[in-house]
């Protein structure tokens, strides 16, 4: 039976003296110091990992606050192709509505140099 040291008394009924160690007593484990010294390790790295978490979170913050002012600038931009493109088309329409009567049509057959039919001419039958 192994005695080690710093081994306290039994206590009980039977107090018998406890007979001398017959072998030397066998050496004590020795523990690492930090949790012997009850210690804890450094937090540090936790610290680090908090910084990392933040600066990620507030890129994270920033990229969506980019596409965000982004989109906004898309929207006004094609607002503004619309408003543009809306004119175009009421131009055109009024435009049609204008020369597609008969005496703007005659006009733009006189300017493109066709002259107005004779007179027909009838030829009699044999």
């Amino acid at each position: 039976m192994a005695i080690y040291e710093g081994a306290r008394a039994r206590s009980g009924f039977l107090n018998l003296p406890i007979p001398a160690p017959q072998a030397p007593s066998l050496p004590r484990r020795k523990t690492r110091s930090p949790i012997r010294a009850r210690r804890r390790a450094s937090r540090v790295g936790l610290v680090l990992g908090g910084i990392v978490l933040t600066f990620l979170l507030a890129f994270f913050s920033l990229a969506q606050s980019v596409r965000v002012s982004a989109t906004g600038y898309d929207l006004e931009r094609l607002s503004a192709e619309h408003d543009r493109l809306e004119g175009q088309r009421q131009q055109l329409i009024s435009d049609l509505n204008r020369l597609g009567r008969e005496p703007a049509i005659r006009k733009q057959a006189i300017d493109g140099g066709l002259a107005p039919l004779p007179a027909p001419l009838v030829v009699p039958a044999r």
